[in-house]
């Protein structure tokens, strides 16, 4: 340990010597304009803030370094530099010598540092011609540059040198998020949506230092993952949606891309079969696994509760098991969710036995199991996770018997709510979820008896009933997400309505560029820009 923290200071050393020397060429003192780090919008608010009141002049001359033989910390840097430029047009080099223009550094730093009490904690140094980001790892150093990117003014000062400059507020930020699992659910299975959909959901996902996103990839309406050793189930299953849609399906080798397209951006991709309800689409392709006495037809409806694996069946085990392990061999993330809810018609004898089971399945191929809470009520591992959505004495009962706990109750985090009687889209069986009531509890005590070491995380889920294209899914997941990602990565002292609506509001420029069809409540002054929409298309 001593020796690799010897090579690494000697590394930094040797860098920031060769950058002073080039230093001491230039010829120009920039009197900067003072600064406040403080009040920043900076979306989830970071630990702790302390601003110095000057500035870091981002411009042509600023150079990106990072700990070169640091797993991952390389592409982290090459990330960053390709953000930079979408923002700026500025095109900075990553890991290139310093030389005589090379005015201002980020660097960004694997520490040994025993401060750092997670993976994604980090720290941020800024001075007038360094950024330097610390990390353990390249995850915290990747939440760290979300940081950076968010302070990066949206316009350019051009009065203070002959190259265009965005002045970012000087000061230390001490950083590290509140939950382990922060995260959001896309229903792929009631309405499909593309490979690059999805990616483009996960571009803003990891804006905010969200880190999973749960693909709900199985329905009555739809079954979207191919799994080779039963075609017909997204050859039959894959071929419908609701309203009587085409449908779809992603191929192995298209939700491998998704999983890696995930893993650059630090997120864990959850897969979910929903069983033993919610299973008409598999029971259309293979009428041998159904169990509830009618014979399947193709559903295009928005039902719930009528459908069921035969719990007592031999074949439908087998079927479970080649499900698991295809799917499992290509999602590298630790969880697997076996869905569980709303299971009406299954017995309660055969519910208990058929989620034992399956557990026992999911632990064989190495992972964990999540399932919605009334999963707790089976002979399961305590390595399984119970998502809390509707019943709270099955979330408490979840806590009793050891396991860990997912926070996604549908009167605060279901992102398929409507905001108000006047949203297009959405529903209200939860009730209505404004901006401000999505954002307005505390995780920490929303249960009675489930404290922070019980709570795994936040996840809010959005079902896609209502919404059939991208458009319609950001309107009902935008800005609400964004308050979800403050929730779940900032502590309970640094979360305040007033403050955040502020910052939310600011994040406009960023999202319309992202040409993201946010709602815009009018509970938040939104911050116009060039890239303003103003209407979006229905289908």
């Amino acid at each position: 340990m001593k020796k690799s923290i010897l090579i690494k200071s000697l590394v930094v050393l040797i860098v920031f010597t060769a950058f002073v020397a080039c230093q001491q060429e230039k010829k120009k003192v920039i009197n900067f304009p003072m600064t406040d780090l403080t009040a920043e919008n900076l979306i989830p608010r970071p630990l702790k803030i302390i601003p110095t009141n000057s500035a870091f002049g981002l411009d042509k001359n600023t150079i990106i370094y990072t700990s070169q033989n640091a797993e991952g910390f390389p592409e982290v840097g090459e990330f960053l530099s390709e953000k930079i430029k979408w923002q700026t047009e500025l095109d900075l080099a990553v890991n290139s010598t310093p030389n005589a223009s090379s005015q201002r550094i980020i660097f960004i730093n694997q520490s040994d540092s025993t401060e750092f009490s997670s993976k994604e904690g980090y720290d941020l140094y800024i001075t007038q011609d360094s950024i330097i980001l610390n990390s353990k790892t390249a995850e915290g150093a990747f939440r760290g540059i979300q940081t950076i990117r968010q302070i990066i003014p949206e316009t350019s000062n051009d009065t203070l040198s002959e190259n265009k400059m965005w002045l970012i507020p000087t000061g230390k930020i001490i950083d590290n998020p509140n939950f382990e699992y922060r995260g959001s659910m896309l229903d792929v299975a009631r309405h499909f949506f593309s490979v690059e959909d999805v990616k483009k959901y996960i571009d803003i996902l990891a804006y905010y230092k969200i880190n999973t996103l749960h693909l709900h990839l199985t329905d009555d309406q739809g079954w979207r993952i191919e799994i080779k050793s039963w075609p017909k189930l997204t050859e039959i299953g894959g071929s419908s949606e609701v309203g009587g849609g085409p449908g779809g399906f992603y191929t192995q080798e298209e939700y491998k891309d998704i999983v890696a397209y995930a893993a650059k951006h630090f997120i864990t991709i959850v897969p979910e079969v929903d069983m033993p309800g919610h299973t008409n689409a598999a029971s259309v392709a293979y009428p041998i696994l159904n169990g509830n006495g009618k014979t399947p037809k193709i559903y295009t409806g928005t039902e719930v509760g009528f459908s069921t694996f035969d719990a007592n069946k031999d074949t439908v085990y087998a079927f479970i098991d080649d499900v698991v392990r295809e799917i499992s061999a290509i999602t590298p993330g630790p969880y697997f969710h076996a869905g569980g809810d709303e299971s009406h018609v299954t017995k309660k004898k055969d519910f208990i036995h058929f989620v034992s089971k399956v557990d026992k399945i999911v632990k064989k191929y190495g992972k964990k199991m999540i399932g919605w809470d009334e999963i707790v009520h089976a002979d399961i591992d305590t390595s399984a996770i119970a998502q809390f959505w509707a019943n709270e004495e099955n979330a408490k009962l979840a806590v009793e018997k050891g396991l860990k706990v997912i926070l996604s109750p549908g009167k605060k985090a279901y992102l398929d709510m409507k905001y108000d009687t006047l949203s297009k889209y959405g529903l209200n069986w939860a009730g209505l979820i404004p901006v401000d009531t999505g954002y307005v509890w505390t995780p920490e005590r929303y249960v009675q008896g489930i404290n922070n070491e019980n709570i795994l995380g936040i996840e809010a889920p959005l079902w896609s009933e209502t919404v059939s294209n991208m458009d319609e899914v950001e309107y009902l997941a935008f800005p609400r997400m964004i308050g979800y990602s403050e929730l779940s990565w900032s502590v309970e002292e640094n979360r305040n309505w007033d403050n955040y609506k502020v910052r939310l509001g600011n994040q406009a420029p960023y999202l319309d560029k992202m040409n993201v069809k946010y709602y815009p409540s009018e509970l938040i002054e939104w911050k116009k820009s060039k890239y303003t929409y103003k209407t979006i298309e229905k289908d």
